[in-house]
């Protein structure tokens, strides 16, 4: 058989990632936040784009815009990939975008000039930050500790050996270095660095630069005078076993009494574990609600929250130098044509994003209705697929709408993910959300006896009383996703 070499036309469909799809996707996963400091940036990077002043506003797009549903789009095939799939949703559902590529016709223009993008809802000062909360900084535990060292009378050497004491200090308030170490980065003696450490650990708070939890405590006992001779044997002689709330096995060591022990118990749950909490770095994340749901009489109503967001429109000086030229060169109207076209893309596809976010929580709503009514307890077993299935997209692009976005229901603010939930099944009726069922877990444990809590083996018995078909390991993995200790660590003696 001779081997040959052959040329082929074949005539194929494939779907090409241009930036602008790229582009429409990446809007698409954007919580509203996000979304802000995007149009902000491309305000500045491109010159067509304008924002529009209240005062400037003659007409707006109609409030019923979001809530009207786009045209049906055909369902994804299984064999694309979820890039694919979401381009193709993007692409599908704002064909009219092409007409971007007709830039010379100016009712496009004028279209978007005169009803630039809109918001519904105008969220009011309370729901802002205080200005105490975007105007101040806490100090960090550094800070904190080399103001008071700036205090205290050092010998120089002493001073500078602190200091390197106090950089290694982690966020928690320990000590992460040994007196070896700081001895050479110092330059000083090891005397001198145990001499200056001794002095920093007398700085607020109480506990700082110990080198374990166990120093960690002493300290805190030392400091604040506590005079019970078994709370420093406890600490010294068997805090692991403490740790494991293990008050027999502790008294057993200790040849004392489960009574006394649970006392000095009391005594050392009140001291700080980790001194430096209260100079955490971490500054408090305030959610700002995407969607709000309202209820009006027996209807629920989405409102798009799009407060912040700037107006945007095409500005009137480059619509010009397309339409009449005013002497511009080639190459001036071609870098015109093309940024008119990247704005355009973009007001249409914030646009398309509305949209999309509407329909999904509206088919949300749907399904989940009864939780939107009577709470958590009623949720019901929910994926992705539902949801896409029943708005004609892929799941892919169901997902990036569904991430990093709340809603603001009468139940409370929730992401829109934990709508979504795996199903337990019931010995007889319908499965019920996973979600209900941790929601259960947690109450048991809440109204537990804390001197006999419940193990999770208990727990799943108690659910399987319930109609819940459910097993212990299952129990176990809610449990520790709630943040809820075993029931050997959260039982209370005495």
């Amino acid at each position: 058989m001779a081997i040959e070499l052959k040329q082929q036309l074949r005539l194929t469909q494939q779907l090409v990632m241009t930036p602008q799809l790229q582009q429409a996707i990446k809007l698409l996963q954007l919580n509203r936040l996000e979304l802000v400091g995007l149009v902000q940036q491309e305000l500045q990077e491109n010159p067509v784009l304008e924002e529009v002043a209240e005062a400037d506003e003659e007409a707006e797009v109609p409030g019923g815009e979001y809530e009207a549903a786009a045209e049906s789009q055909p369902a994804a095939s299984e064999e694309r990939s979820g890039d694919e799939a979401a381009a193709a949703d993007a692409q599908n559902s704002s064909e009219e975008l092409t007409d971007a590529e007709k830039i010379a016709d100016l009712e496009w223009l004028d279209y978007l000039n005169s009803n630039p993008q809109t918001s519904h809802v105008s969220g009011g000062d309370e729901d802002r930050p205080s200005i105490d909360a975007t105007l101040t900084r806490r100090d960090t535990l550094a800070e904190h500790l080399v103001w008071q060292l700036q205090l205290m009378e050092f010998p120089i050497e002493e001073e500078v050996a602190a200091r390197f004491i106090i950089g290694n200090i982690d966020e928690r308030g320990y000590l992460q270095a040994t007196i070896s170490e700081l001895a050479r980065q110092s330059g000083m003696s090891e005397a001198t660095v145990e001499s200056a450490l001794a002095r920093v650990q007398e700085l607020d708070p109480v506990g700082v630069a110990a080198r374990d939890l166990r120093e960690c405590l002493l300290l805190q006992v030392r400091t604040l005078e506590i005079d019970d001779p078994l709370v420093l044997r406890i600490l010294e002689e068997c805090l692991d076993t403490l740790i494991k709330r293990d008050f027999r096995g502790v008294a057993r060591l200790l040849d004392v009494s489960v009574s006394e022990v649970v006392v000095a118990a009391d005594v050392i749950g009140q001291l700080e574990p980790r001194p430096g909490r209260a100079f955490g770095s971490d500054e408090p994340v305030y959610i700002v609600p995407d969607i709000y749901i309202h209820k009006v009489k027996d209807e629920f109503h989405i409102v798009l929250n799009d407060d912040g967001m700037p107006r945007l429109r095409i500005n009137g000086l480059y619509r010009d130098v397309l339409s009449r030229g005013n002497g511009a060169s080639k190459d001036t109207k071609e870098y015109v044509r093309e940024k008119v076209r990247s704005a355009l893309w973009l007001i249409k596809s914030i646009h398309q994003r509305q949209r999309t976010i509407y329909r999904v929580m509206e088919s949300i709503i749907k399904y989940q209705r009864e939780f939107f009514e009577r709470g958590i307890n009623h949720l019901k077993p929910l994926n992705l697929r539902d949801v896409a299935d029943d708005i004609e997209m892929h799941e892919s692009t169901v997902s990036r709408v569904t991430t990093a976005k709340y809603v603001n229901t009468p139940q409370g603010i929730f992401e829109l993910k934990f709508f979504f939930n795996s199903s337990i099944n019931r010995f007889v009726g319908d499965a019920v959300a996973s979600e209900s069922v941790k929601e259960r877990i947690r109450k048991l444990i809440t109204a537990e006896d804390p001197r006999r809590p419940l193990s999770d083996q208990r727990i799943a018995e108690m659910l399987r009383v319930a109609n819940i078909d459910i097993a212990r390991r299952t129990v176990t993995k809610y449990r520790e996703s709630l943040n809820i200790l075993s029931s050997t660590k959260r039982r209370e003696v005495g």
